[in-house]
């Protein structure tokens, strides 16, 4: 293309004065230098490359050694899971109480109960008194009554049957070493998400530090042994996930020939998968989750709707012509492979109610046994179910009230943090040499920085998943969903700020997406990512110098009172 030519005023012609042709010429120059920048009067220095951040520095270093990519990858979560149990171990019976405030007090002598009976014993008004004298055998044969499934009692046992009931130790190291666990599981699912082992151990720091997670894996109560299955089966059904949307699409793919449209093909349909290990696997971390707390049957309902909806999608994009349909059809395969193995692993948790003769209710079905459909129904079956109504009605209506219930709508706000045990003594009482007294202090309050980070980041995250459609980040609303959510349908029930211990890990990865991001590596220009990762350190180096300034007043150390009264940011918190 061809410049336009100018207007004739501006091109001197030769029948014109020379003064005139001059001032042409001088104003068509006056017009070029007029549109060319003015020259600068000194040179502009040359850009200096940014340095490479640290982060960088030490990605560039991993990935290009085999041997320190492999190395890393196993050595920093090992670290991480270190850290944990030094946490969650150290001192570990410092408190020598059954928490009476909270359901230590029932759990520990119900498990000790279940060791030698098969069931839950009753004991006396002075039972504690006399458990932690170490006089352990002053129950009685007569069933107590429950309203929690054995399997988490049991895990409890498990510890008094290796250590003894004489300290904190032997009731408490179970659910210890399954806090420990859980914050390993947190790492291999966040790994497989985010796909980085950096940001996998992030949220595993994150957790390993937590208030909440340590004071919880130190009290011998239910909630971390549900928080250990819950997360076995989100790992399960995120292995699963990995390998079954491959296989649909090849399965779709491969019956497709040529340009044949999917409707008028084989592809019509997708593939029936009946071979899915890790769903079995998943139903039976479930159906353990379930015997510990029956909250565990939201997380099992939950995922089952994930798990047709994933399929659905997945379906969908392979070109299945009749995905909703042929989704429903694996529904019906998935909720076999899934709900059987869970009711299984159930039902198994009660062996000990079943074969002895005991238990409460365990006869209450002989006087009056079912008639009709369920008539062949074993009548230690029926009892069981008997039992399980008379549980339920009683767990329904727990609305009394307590001095730290919180409802559900208050636990994103950490309005009333859980006090689980205090103990004070005064100047110059074993050893007290403050002023105003020394206290021993078991708070479940969760690390607040990295607590009210996260529930911005599951708003985040939420945004992100309308915007994006990104299925990692569904994944972990899903999560948030079937932790949270159904508590919020029972306002007037007693509960606490502690049941958020299980949805903490899903707050935690929601987190680590947004510092993730924040951090921009690889997909950002040089400046935006240096400060993106500088910003990620400052967080993760405030949430540390927080959790030390937390840790003695959820580990039951010995501080002066003062120091604790540091602690309590708003008037609810004590």
């Amino acid at each position: 293309m061809t410049d336009a030519p100018r207007p004739a005023v501006d091109q001197p012609t030769a029948d014109q004065p020379a003064a005139v042709q001059d001032s042409a010429v001088q104003d068509s120059a006056d017009q070029d230098s007029a549109a060319q920048p003015a020259a600068p009067l000194l040179p502009r220095p040359a850009r200096r490359p940014a340095r490479p951040s640290l982060y960088d520095r030490f990605s560039r270093h991993v990935n290009s050694d085999v041997r320190a990519q492999r190395l890393y990858r196993w050595l920093g979560p090992a670290l991480v899971v270190v850290l944990a149990a030094v946490a969650r171990l150290w001192n570990l019976g410092a408190a020598h109480d059954l928490m009476n405030q909270f359901d230590e007090t029932y759990y520990v002598k119900d498990a000790w109960t279940m060791l030698q009976l098969g069931y839950e014993g009753s004991w006396p008004e002075d039972g504690n008194a006399s458990f932690l004298s170490g006089d352990v055998g002053v129950f009685s044969t007569d069933p107590t009554f429950v309203i929690h499934p054995p399997l988490g009692k049991w895990i409890i046992a498990l510890g008094m049957l290796a250590f003894g009931p004489g300290s904190g130790w032997g009731w408490r190291i179970t659910t210890a070493l399954l806090g420990t666990a859980a914050v390993l599981l947190l790492m291999l699912i966040a790994r497989r998400l985010t796909r980085s082992t950096t940001f996998a151990v992030v949220a595993g720091l994150l957790m390993a530090v937590d208030g909440l997670a340590i004071s919880m894996s130190r009290v011998a109560l239910l909630d971390t042994s549900l928080t250990f299955f819950v997360l076995l089966a989100f790992l399960f059904v995120l292995v699963d996930r990995e390998r079954t949307m491959a296989r649909i699409a090849e399965s779709v793919a491969a019956r497709v020939e040529g340009d044949t449209p999917p409707l008028s093909s084989t592809a019509s349909w997708g593939p029936l998968l009946w071979n899915r290990p890790w769903i079995l696997a998943a139903g039976a971390a479930l159906g353990a989750a379930c015997a510990v707390k029956w909250s565990g049957v939201w997380v099992l309902a939950g995922l089952g709707v994930y798990l047709v909806v994933t399929d659905a999608l997945a379906r969908r994009r392979a070109g299945v012509a009749l995905w909703p349909t042929d989704a429903l059809r694996q529904g019906a395969v998935s909720f076999v492979l899934l709900v059987p193995i869970a009711t299984v692993v159930y039902l198994a948790s009660w062996t000990g109610w079943l074969v002895t003769d005991g238990g409460y209710d365990r006869h209450v079905a002989d006087a009056n046994p079912a008639t009709g459909l369920f008539s062949w129904v074993p009548l230690p079956l029926q009892s069981l179910w008997q039992f399980h109504v008379t549980m339920y009605n009683s767990a329904a209506g727990i609305t009394s009230g307590h001095t730290y219930a919180s409802p559900a709508w208050q636990w994103p706000l950490l309005v009333r943090p859980t006090g689980m045990y205090y103990h004070h003594d005064a100047l110059g009482v074993d050893g007290c040499t403050a002023a105003s007294g020394c206290s021993q202090v078991v708070s479940s309050i969760p690390n607040p920085l990295v607590w009210y980070a996260g529930v911005a980041a599951v708003l985040y995250l939420a945004y992100r998943f309308v915007v994006a459609r990104d299925w990692r980040h569904a994944f972990v609303l899903t999560g948030i969903v079937v932790t949270y959510v159904p508590w919020l349908f029972f306002p007037e029930r007693t509960v606490f700020q502690f049941y958020t211990v299980l949805m903490l890990p899903f707050l935690l990865l929601a987190l680590t997406f947004a510092l993730q991001r924040i951090a921009a590596s690889g997909s950002a220009d040089d400046d935006r990512r240096h400060t993106g990762q500088r910003l990620v350190l400052v967080f993760l180096g405030v949430a540390l110098l927080l959790a030390a300034f937390w840790y003695p007043v959820i580990s039951a150390m010995t501080v002066p009172y003062d120091f604790w009264r540091l602690h309590n940011w708003l008037p609810t918190w004590i």
